[in-house]
């Protein structure tokens, strides 16, 4: 196996584990789902998203690194005076899921240059099943150790896809539905990158314009070293924005069916 850089690896296990400890216990209960105060993206922050953050950014102070934060919930935060890296993250993607018990949400982390301009590192680890998605520029992709590539699957008819789309989409999204074979929709962006990666899934789209950096940061990263493509729903190169207020639309796949998923979007 390549070696990929221990330092952020070891420091996204030991996130994962804190975020585990500190929700395991909220997981499907009432607490889980209580409202705290509205985030820095703009959503509601849950008991179990502010249990999840404050753990992993006490692991990330405790690392002794200078480095920016860019999370979800509470937006951005120095630590220390001239920072290395900005980390990207995602303390719980899922909530609803979380808060439901449906074992289907993730914590997401990114490693990436001061301004996300170069993007290192991605980890996506799903807190209720422990699989563990991880990545570095240049080296591949990885399930629990194993590397892993996106399906070869270039017909339409035969595809699996997750298309997220609210009712204003419908007119960009209905020849997709009517074209694949499969349309499954799990509500946890950055796993559901990681299973275009793993060929688990062919296609990933949100034309909603609603995605924001932290969802899709580690996930990108992850797909496209697996030897999948990532483009905005015209086909352009996707811009990572440098807050977590800004949205993005998206399409990722095996990359074998990127262009007719373009085609169908752009036909309405």
């Amino acid at each position: 196996m390549t070696t990929l850089d221990s330092s952020f690896l070891n420091l996204c296990r030991e996130a994962f584990k804190a975020a585990c400890d500190a929700t395991s216990g909220l997981a499907g209960t009432d607490s889980a789902s209580s409202f705290i105060h509205m985030g820095a993206d703009g959503t509601p922050t849950t008991g179990i998203d502010q249990a999840a953050e404050d753990a992993i950014v006490e692991v990330l102070k405790a690392d002794g690194r200078s480095m920016r934060i860019l999370s979800e919930e509470l937006g951005e935060l120095i630590i220390g005076k001239s920072p290395e890296f900005s980390v990207v993250l995602d303390p719980l993607d899922g909530t609803y899921n979380a808060s439901t018990g449906i074992p289907f949400y993730s914590v997401s982390i990114a490693f990436a240059s001061h301004d996300l301009s170069d993007l290192r590192f991605g980890y996506v680890s799903n807190l209720a099943l422990k699989e563990e998605f991880y990545a570095e520029a240049g080296k591949g992709a990885y399930l629990n150790g194993k590397i892993i590539k996106p399906s070869s699957n270039s017909d339409l008819k035969t595809l699996c896809a997750s298309v997220y789309g609210y009712r204003q989409n419908v007119e960009r999204t209905r020849k997709i539905y009517r074209n694949v074979r499969r349309v499954r929709v799990f509500g946890s962006v950055a796993l559901e990158l990681c299973y275009v990666a793993s060929g688990r899934l062919d296609v990933f789209v949100d034309v909603r314009r609603a995605l924001r950096v932290t969802d899709v940061a580690a996930g990108q990263l992850i797909l496209e070293e697996a030897g999948g493509r990532v483009t905005d729903g015209s086909g352009n190169i996707l811009r990572l924005p440098d807050n977590v207020t800004a949205r993005v639309e998206m399409v990722a796949s095996n990359g074998h069916v990127h262009n007719k998923i373009l085609n169908l979007l752009s036909e309405g």
